[in-house]
């Protein structure tokens, strides 16, 4: 196999011989295979990893119990010290489910958007999250389901079931991405619905079991919700690695997309369905976490500067965003812990309003 080859690039097309400093980097390690790099997106990505070390390192140290990192450390390590309870059991599966929940919900926001065009839309908007809650509720209120280790797995199912009756009635003739997100708008109003028809007739401890999911909290999370995101992100990687290329021309009009020869609706159809499934793990895990979805993308491609969405620094700011909130919440009002799900929504609120303001 030839070496790999490496090509400056001024934008995403050839190989440019202006004296000025490249803004992308061609890597060719095969004749049939090439990899865009922007130098600005893989410098903000190594500083998002670091600034997601630092925030689970504090997250790790910060507490009711504060500790410091060397101590931390060591716990993690297996050494025997007074923590093991709070660090191995307590708080390092929530950061680790955490950082996970956040990069699925930076993924699922970024492809939803980058599929509908809009950045107002998120996996949210378009039911997910109403889904996900309608399903749990209806499996507390018939009984269907006894084990409470199969209710994400209700949960994930719902998400899915909502956002391909979402994607059924919006197709007409192809989908068209305002009308995508309007159904799905008017879908999940109807499924919110019918959970606040079960917490006005439903017994009170069943009742306080839904408001709390519906919430969004990572409190009491630990390795049995961590397992299936980290299996859910092994199995979607080749998805991504395809959605990194495939969401390229879905920047340009439909009618310029199809005559370079895409299949304009086959691949909004994939995008869709693989940020919905990534969407509806983290909703499943956690429960429906508002505004993570929706800021990440927008936040990442502020950050990065380039036309398209990245994947990879949405999924690293999702993270960023999540931990970083769960700490605040858990240290904010000790020893009260405020569901991680109340602070995004607390937050992404204004944060909504500004980009409505920007649009209008």
């Amino acid at each position: 196999m030839p070496a790999a080859e490496t090509c400056p690039v001024r934008g995403a097309g050839n190989c440019a011989t202006s004296p000025h400093r490249p803004a992308a980097i061609a890597l060719r390690p095969h004749p049939r295979l090439s990899l865009l790099l922007h130098k600005r997106s893989m410098i903000v990505a190594l500083a998002l990893l670091a600034l997601l070390a630092f925030a689970m390192t504090a997250s790790a140290c910060l507490g009711q119990t504060s500790l410091s990192p060397v101590t931390v450390w060591r716990t993690l390590r297996g050494e025997d010290t007074p923590y093991t309870l709070i660090v191995n059991e307590l708080r390092a599966p929530r950061i680790v489910v955490g950082a996970l929940v956040g990069v699925c919900l930076g993924l699922g926001g970024a492809l939803v958007q980058t599929v509908t065009r809009n950045p107002l839309a998120s996996p949210d908007v378009i039911g997910v999250g109403h889904g996900a809650a309608a399903a749990t509720v209806l499996a507390l209120a018939t009984g269907a389901v006894a084990s409470p280790s199969a209710m994400p797995l209700v949960s994930v199912g719902g998400g899915l079931v909502a956002a391909a009756l979402v994607y059924a009635l919006a197709w007409r003739h192809g989908m068209q991405p305002a009308r995508f997100v309007l159904t799905g708008v008017g879908i999940g109003v109807a499924l919110s619905a019918v959970v606040q028809l079960y917490l006005t007739d439903s017994e009170l401890d069943a009742a306080e079991q839904v408001k709390l999911w519906l919430t969004g909290s990572l409190n009491g999370r630990g390795w049995a919700q961590a397992g299936p995101l980290a299996v859910v992100l092994v199995l979607t990687l080749p998805g991504l690695v395809w959605a990194g290329r495939a969401a390229r021309p879905l920047g340009l009009d439909p009618e310029t997309a199809a005559g370079l020869g895409v299949r304009v609706d086959r691949v909004r159809l994939g995008l869709t369905a693989l940020g919905v499934v990534l969407a509806a793990t983290a909703t499943g895990a956690a429960g429906p976490i508002g505004f993570v979805a929706l800021t990440a993308p927008q936040l990442a491609r502020r950050l990065t500067r380039t036309p398209q969405l990245p994947l990879v620094c949405s999924a690293l700011t999702g993270a960023v965003v999540l931990v970083t909130a769960d700490l605040v919440a858990r240290t904010l009002v000790p020893p009260l812990e405020i569901p991680v799900g109340a602070l995004t929504s607390l937050v992404g609120g204004p944060y909504l309003l500004y980009l409505l303001g920007r649009r209008r």
